[in-house]
């Protein structure tokens, strides 16, 4: 298409963005288009929005070549790739799909013959179909004739993106066979890994099972966790026996599940199947109960000094990354603080806190909680150093 962009990515969150960076490295003309207006400001700056040095490098080297660019609405291209957020609705449990149906909207006075246009955003079983479709096909154009549609979902680990987007194995989704070949070509410009051939359905339930499967598992860890203080057993031990027989592989219990994908991902199957789902809406609940469940353990904790100091190390929604997004550490810390606990937080991987160190940490709390165990907290603990000594510590 003369005059147009190779490819354009609307939504430059946590995939968008280092999708957007790969093709441009790979050479090709690419616009990111957003609608944060801080984040597209701190493009223009040359800042990437994700705290791994890799991809900053790589942002450094395209915009140096010249093939990013930022828009702040589309135009003319000969792929568009949505990579918006698809929250969950928080009492409906239902996914939002306002920013996904806004994307496609905007693309619809730019789609011509021969486009290619791939969701990427986490959705619902027929999306593709029943959402998607309708909006492109108002552009006068029709689904497999004249434009291709392709489902083709991620699957990154925050502090190893640069990596597991080339390297991972990537599911390709296609409206038609052609569409699936057509974005497997268009990724094959960067991916590394195999790119796994289907239908958009067989697609979306793929991303859904894989987050479901996780989350299920991790349920059944903190429900076994539960049953266990009931009968005042140790978990980790039993756990750790249990895994020795040969088909047998227990996850650990935690302190709930977080992150963008895991707490939200298996509701849009329970949204489009909900008398068939009963496991998974039981999974995603015992996860959800689960900060409130470690909240009351902490009081149980300092029920004899209502006044006592609890320090509470980890805020992000797993060990090691700078990830803050769902995260069941900050429920627990704001239902402390909504009951008046003093609660003193630390968190070397995010910066939070006030503390020069975990010893400096420890010496201002009367009772240290691990909620959230980054290396450097689990290397503390593990070597048990003096400043612990009299302090009551709980490990989640």
């Amino acid at each position: 298409m003369s005059g147009a962009r190779d490819v354009t990515i609307l939504g430059l969150g946590y995939v968008g963005f280092p999708i957007t960076l790969m093709l441009a490295k790979a050479g090709l003309d690419v616009a990111g288009v957003d609608i944060d207006r801080a984040k597209m400001d701190a493009f223009a700056k040359g800042e990437c929005p994700i705290n791994e040095p890799q991809l900053q490098d790589i942002f450094d080297d395209v915009l140096e070549k010249g093939s990013l660019s930022f828009l702040d609405t589309p135009g003319p291209s000969d792929a568009f790739l949505i990579a918006v957020p698809t929250p969950i609705h928080p009492v409906k449990k239902a996914a939002d799909l306002h920013a996904l149906q806004s994307a496609c909207e905007s693309i619809v006075p730019h789609l011509r013959p021969g486009n290619l246009v791939i969701v990427n955003s986490t959705i619902p079983l027929m999306c593709c179909r029943t959402v998607v479709k309708p909006i492109l096909e108002k552009s006068g154009l029709e689904l497999g004739k004249d434009i291709d549609l392709c489902y083709c979902p991620e699957r990154l680990y925050p502090g190893n993106i640069a990596h597991e987007i080339v390297h991972n194995d990537h599911i390709v989704g296609g409206y038609t066979a052609k569409a699936a070949e057509r974005a497997a070509a268009l990724y094959g410009n960067f991916v590394k890994g195999a790119l796994l051939q289907t239908d958009d359905l067989t697609a979306e339930f793929c991303k859904l099972i894989e987050n479901t499967y996780r989350d299920v598992n991790i349920a059944l860890a903190n429900e076994l966790d539960l049953i266990a203080g009931r009968f005042d057993t140790d978990i980790g031990h039993a756990i750790d026996l249990a895994n020795r027989h040969p088909r047998v592989n227990l996850l650990k219990p935690g302190i709930g599940v977080g992150g963008h994908c895991l707490p939200i991902d298996p509701w849009f199957i329970a949204e489009m199947a909900p008398e068939e789902s009963i496991l998974i809406s039981a999974a995603r609940r015992r996860n959800d109960s689960m900060p409130g469940n470690i909240a009351a353990r902490i009081r149980r904790a300092v029920k004899d000094n209502r006044n006592a100091r609890i320090g509470c190390a980890g805020v992000t929604y797993k060990p090691d990354v700078n990830d803050e997004r769902e995260s069941p550490a900050w429920e627990i810390i704001e239902e402390l603080q909504g009951e008046g606990y003093d609660v003193r937080i630390y968190d070397p991987v995010m910066g939070h806190g006030e503390y020069r160190d975990f010893e400096h940490f420890v010496s201002d709390a009367d009772v240290i909680v691990s909620l959230v165990e980054h290396a450097v907290i689990r290397e503390e603990l593990d070597r048990k150093p003096s400043y612990l000594d009299g302090k009551r510590v709980l490990r989640f």
